[in-house]
């Protein structure tokens, strides 16, 4: 038997891959410190863990609505409309087992071969992989760091045509940690506004930025019935593992995301649905108190990579990454990569990870402790002065 010939398309998340090889390197007694997976090192709140117990003593252990339990869809309805400045219900909400399902069920239902679809690059991997697997056409738009890493604007507006059925917007972003401006926002509005297309705006980071809130262009008027929103609990209170997340978008969207919950996944586990009632409607300070520490993290880690010979390192607005320029160094991003894990014990992700615009840069995550990041900084400072 072979594999059927659309799997050529699917591609995969370099972190997981680079994790692998670091975690080979230290079974052979080396000592590498972990900047590549994308996840905050903090525990869950106790009480988010508390209220998953309690569920399960309950019995919120058997099947649950495709389309999430109603007390959470009214939940995460209220709070979504309370940050982004909308009105939307617990009708215009899917609860899915994590992200990645907002991203892979609309466009199966959105998108045919041969349709375009516009998404940032360097970007998640996970948008080209769709558009490539669907037999799409990817677009990618280059971001540009003299603008913060959002998007040239001139090429997305040359770069829109009659093909085009989705754009991808992320803010905050991965892997650079940009914020689209709020003014750059309002422009991409009125470019697609009048365009027979749809936005999916992965707004998973919504939580995680450190100086002025990111603008979600579901705010601006026309938009709403326009945008897939995507966001979840897994950056926001730490729940990685716990695989759950949501998506807002129009009605007629949502009943075609239930049609594909009820043929892969059935429904998201009850019990984890429960503690995310509670993450959403209870005590905040875990959230305010992480932030902080990422951004701590974040100026010292950042202050540290612009010291270093031949980097220069953009300050983040948000989520928990560096992206620095590396091309100073006279190395490609995929070389300097390989000699940081292999010669300084630094696992992080080539720019290409993401993306061919992502050639000269590299993604360090910062959800590591203070301590590690500074020992990263001296033993990246170390290799480069050896040469």
């Amino acid at each position: 038997m072979k594999l059927a010939s659309r799997m050529d398309h699917l591609g995969v998340e370099g972190a997981f891959n680079v994790l692998v090889r670091a975690r080979a390197l230290e079974a052979q007694g080396r000592d590498i410190i972990h900047l590549e997976i994308g996840e905050p090192d903090f525990a869950t709140q106790p009480h988010i863990v508390a209220a998953a117990k309690q569920a399960l003593d309950e019995g919120w252990t058997h099947y649950g609505p495709p389309q999430g339990l109603p007390e959470l869809r009214e939940a995460i309805a209220t709070h979504v409309s309370k940050t982004r400045g909308i009105r939307v219900g617990q009708q215009h909400v899917s609860v899915v087992p994590g992200g990645k399902p907002i991203i892979f069920f609309p466009m199966l239902a959105l998108i045919e071969p041969g349709d375009e679809v516009i998404y940032p690059n360097p970007g998640f991997p996970i948008y080209e992989s769709m558009i490539n697997f669907l037999g799409a056409k990817p677009v990618p738009i280059p971001l540009v760091e003299e603008r913060g890493f959002s998007f040239d604007l001139d090429r997305l507006r040359d770069s829109l045509s009659p093909r085009t059925k989705l754009l991808i917007l992320n803010s905050p972003h991965n892997p650079t940690g940009g914020v689209i401006p709020a003014a750059d926002i309002h422009a991409i509005a009125e470019m697609v506004r009048r365009r027979d297309l749809m936005v999916l705006a992965d707004e998973i980071y919504s939580r995680i930025y450190f100086d002025q809130p990111p603008l979600s262009i579901a705010s601006i008027p026309g938009m709403l019935e326009k945008t897939i929103i995507l966001d979840g609990f897994s950056k926001t209170y730490a729940m990685t593992g716990w695989r759950l997340g949501y998506g807002v978008m129009p009605e007629w969207l949502v009943e075609a995301v239930n049609k594909l919950m009820v043929n892969s996944n059935s429904c998201t586990a009850s019990f984890t649905q429960r503690a995310g009632i509670t993450a959403l409607n209870g005590p905040q300070d875990g959230v305010t108190a992480m932030v902080a520490e990422f951004r701590r993290r974040r100026d010292a880690f950042c202050a540290g990579l612009n010291a270093l010979p031949g980097f220069r390192c953009a300050q983040p607005g948000g989520a928990f990454y560096a992206f620095p320029n590396i091309t100073g160094t006279g190395l490609t991003s995929g070389a300097l990569f390989d000699a940081l894990i292999e010669r300084a014990g630094v696992a992080c992700l080539s720019g290409t990870a993401f993306g061919a615009y992502g050639e000269g840069y590299l993604r360090f995550s910062i959800a590591n402790s203070y301590e590690n990041l500074m020992a990263a900084i001296d033993r990246m400072r170390k290799f480069l002065q050896r040469g």
